[in-house]
């Protein structure tokens, strides 16, 4: 793929990723686990769309693949959206 496609980048533009987890203490649980990981600065949750969404900023490249592990670990998928809207 690419650098960009495969990694969260630094920046304030962030990563959108959708998730089946539908209650909100489920939410927070992933973004409890993501904040865990090194470099991870920031996690939005976004409880207004269905499925729900949730945007992850960080201070390094992080690859999108430890992520996705990281949310699995409690359950849940993480799948990264596009890289930028169009």
């Amino acid at each position: 793929m690419s650098i960009l496609t495969d990694n969260v980048i630094p920046g304030n533009h962030g990563k959108i990723f959708g998730t089946n987890a539908i209650k909100y203490l489920d939410l927070l649980e992933i973004k409890a686990c993501l904040l865990k990981l090194d470099g991870v600065k920031d996690v939005l949750l976004n409880t207004n769309l269905f499925p729900r969404e949730f945007t992850v900023h960080t201070s390094k490249m992080i690859p999108v693949s430890a992520i996705e592990y990281q949310v699995r670990s409690v359950g849940f998928h993480a799948i990264p959206k596009e890289v930028f809207e169009l």
